[in-house]
């Protein structure tokens, strides 16, 4: 199952990534998807069984996630 976080700036997006991936989390950049936002803009999907750990290195990093979406329910 795949989650989808979404951010206000592209460098919390990337920051996000670069951090998921440096504690061993398979993170990896996407489109937001129009059912989400009409703007153009990247988010981050990763797996929802990593949310507690993405969420707690979001705020170490002080990372601003404007939300997480479970993809599922899209």
């Amino acid at each position: 199952m795949s989650c989808l976080a979404t951010f206000k700036t592209t460098s919390m997006a990337l920051l996000f990534e670069r951090s998921c991936r440096e504690a061993g989390i398979g993170a990896r950049i996407a489109p937001v998807p129009r059912k989400l936002s009409s703007s153009c803009g990247l988010a981050c999907e990763f797996p929802c069984e990593a949310l507690e750990t993405v969420e707690s290195l979001a705020a170490d990093h002080r990372i601003d996630v404007a939300a997480v979406h479970d993809l599922e329910k899209l």
